[in-house]
This record gives C-alpha cells, structure tokens and sequence, in this order.
C-alpha cells in the first residue's frame, strides 16, 4: 500500500449538532466530538501523518467529514460534487488547499454528483458506490478520471442497502489484498479476488476503519473485529467515535489522506 504522508483535517464546528444524518442515535455533544476529534488528529500524527487543520467552518454543519469533498490518489486528485445540495459548498476552501498539494487536479461536474465517502482505494483498482448522494453520472466521470490516471475502477451498487450511507459505510480496503465487509457486501462478486474479513450486523459500524502506513485504525467497542485483526497480523489503535456515529460518520470521513 502506498505510504502516506499527509492528512487535511477540519475540526467539528459549534453547530456539528444540526448536520445531516439517517441514524437516531441521539443528539451529538459538542464537546465530546470535539475531544474525539482531537484524539483522531493525534492518532494520525502517531502513524506519521502530517497534519493541515483546515479552521471549524459554522456555514456547513457537516464540513468535518471532509472526506466527502475529494478523491486523492497517488497520481492526481479529483474535487468533488457533493449529493447533498447543502453540502456543495464545502468543496471550495478544500480545492484551494488540495490545488496547492497536487499539480494535477480535476473537478466532478454537473450533473454528476460524487461523495469521496462512496469510493473506496484497493491498490490500483477503485471500488466506487453509485447511492443516494453518488449518481451515475458523478460514477462515470471519476470513472473516466481514474482511468486517464492509469487506474481501474469497478461500480458498487448500494442503493438498496438501507444500513449504510455511502459505500465505504460497508468496506475497507486493507494491505495483503484483504477486504474488510459488511454481511450484505461480502458476496459481491466485485469482491471474489480478495481474502474477507466480515463484521456481523452487531459490529457493522466496525467496517469503516482506515489503515494508515503500519496501523489500522478502528472504532472502539469492537473487541471480536480488533481481535481478528491483530490475529491477522495488524496493529490496531482504537478510537472513540462515538459522536461522530450519531451523525453518520466514521473513522475515514474525518480526513483526506495522501
């Protein structure tokens, strides 16, 4: 896997509370989310992360989980369109901050709309989710991009999975050609050439982990999935991500790593 270097970070703003989510896990704490978030930052630094902490944006209750606003692979960037109208505007400060990072940078246009939440990295290949914030279009031209950029690219469909928002709700991308799924994804035949780990209804929230360099960070609260893990060979640094759950996201949402 390639070596990362660095990740682009905003911290929840003081109205994180009235962001968008499906779930109903009740109300987030500001202050809570804010210390979780803190931890986040300083378990990238520990896996060798340089940080860029982008400033608390009030205008967009969502702009933490900054993950949505692009694609970042070894080779080019792409900014995206998000589904959700009151979050297109999120991309703008990204673009700048990204623009200054790679010199070869493209944009997701209209019609198409694109969460980076929906595309999940397994080496040189790119899993991508068409759901209910990423549209055929959007699909299309990251598809298109990817290719120019030397990669291949497969479509997951998630519309019809009611449990997760995006795809990467369901599936991590791990080192030894390794997959982490939810029970509804493992038999995707997109998936047939990859060795599984799969998380139970229980522990579903559990699949959305993120390995940085020689790490994999986890979700707390999941000791059968970190067990399994360090069985296999990994290291493991659990996270409270409490919060953050409540208002749909997880451990890869809150970063662009490169």
């Amino acid at each position: 896997m390639t070596h990362l270097r660095h990740a682009i970070v905003r911290p929840p703003s003081s109205n994180f509370a009235d962001g968008l989510t499906s779930v109903y896990l009740g109300r987030p704490d500001f202050e809570m989310a804010r210390q979780q978030h803190r931890a986040y930052c300083q378990a990238l630094s520990s896996c060798g992360l340089t940080l860029t902490v982008l400033e608390p944006d009030e205008s967009f209750p969502d702009s933490t989980f900054v993950e949505d606003t692009a694609v970042l692979t070894s080779r080019g960037a792409i900014i995206t369109r998000p589904g959700a109208p009151s979050r297109k505007g999120e991309v703008d400060e990204i673009a700048e901050v990204i623009q200054q990072a790679y010199s070869n940078v493209t944009f997701i246009c209209e019609p198409g709309t694109l969460d980076g939440g929906d595309v999940c990295e397994a080496g040189n290949h790119y899993f991508i989710g068409l759901s209910e914030r990423t549209n055929q279009k959007g699909v299309l031209q990251l598809s298109e991009y990817l290719s120019a950029l030397g990669f291949t690219s497969s479509l997951i469909d998630i519309r019809g999975l009611s449990k997760i928002l995006h795809l990467k709700s369901g599936i991590a991308s791990l080192r030894e050609k390794t997959l982490v799924l939810i029970e509804e994804l493992a038999g995707h035949k997109e998936f047939t050439k990859y060795n599984h780990v799969v998380v139970g209804q229980a522990a579903q929230y559990a699949a959305n982990c993120v390995e940085i360099n020689d790490y994999v960070l986890i979700a707390s609260g999941y000791e059968g999935f970190r067990d399994e893990l360090q069985r296999r060979g990994y290291q493991t640094v659990e996270l409270d991500m409490s919060e953050f759950q409540k208002m749909d996201g997880g451990l890869s949402c809150l970063s662009l790593r490169f």
